[in-house]
């Protein structure tokens, strides 16, 4: 059985995403974006990919290692989706079978 306080964690951590998603939308809703800004908004989430898995680069775990090659690998062939899901997918079963 799940802990609590794990739970009521993992339920605040969801709830809090979701605020800074909808925030922006609220925030911005009735502005109209510059293309300079409009740019930087759309470049967001690959830097937030970037700042995820960048620490796997100087990594010594051989499982970690793999799963960037993969994700980089995906990340020449598909788009935002399908590459974090690849990334992930690899990371936790090459953790769980390498160490």
């Amino acid at each position: 059985m799940i802990d609590m306080a794990t739970l009521f964690t993992i339920v605040l951590m969801a709830g809090v995403t979701y605020l800074t998603r909808i925030g922006g939308y609220v925030v911005l809703r009735n502005r109209v974006l510059s293309p300079r800004a409009t740019a930087v908004m759309e470049a967001a989430p690959g830097c937030v990919l970037i700042s995820v898995i960048a620490p796997a680069f100087v990594s010594r775990n051989p499982a970690d290692l793999a799963a960037l090659a993969i994700t980089l690998v995906a990340a020449t062939r598909l788009s935002m989706l399908p590459t974090v899901l690849i990334g992930v997918g690899a990371a936790g079963l090459l953790r769980h079978f390498i160490g």
